[in-house]
């Protein structure tokens, strides 16, 4: 018999990578990351708090817009430099 222990969720959120086609859970929301090739992450909501990624979705609006027709939220910015960002907050 096998004893099982539940994961430990650690203080910081991680970005998640997501399939298009994966649903987003409740408290999360789904951008694309990239300068070229756009990659999607699904994110917690409570970075909208972050003054960090606030300057992010600032930049995306003045480049993007928020009419899309990938349909979410385009953060211009390396995928690199993404992952550092929110992995600080």
């Amino acid at each position: 018999m096998a004893i099982r222990f539940p994961r430990i969720a650690h203080g910081k959120q991680m970005p998640r990578r997501a399939t298009e086609g994966s649903d987003i859970p409740k408290g999360y929301f789904a951008v694309y990351v990239g300068v070229g090739q756009k990659k999607r992450f699904v994110v917690p909501i409570s970075y909208l708090k972050n003054p960090t990624f606030q300057e992010l979705l600032s930049q995306a609006e003045e480049e993007f817009g928020f009419d899309h027709p990938m349909g979410g939220l385009i953060i211009p910015c390396k995928e690199e430099v993404f992952i550092s960002l929110t992995c600080s907050f």
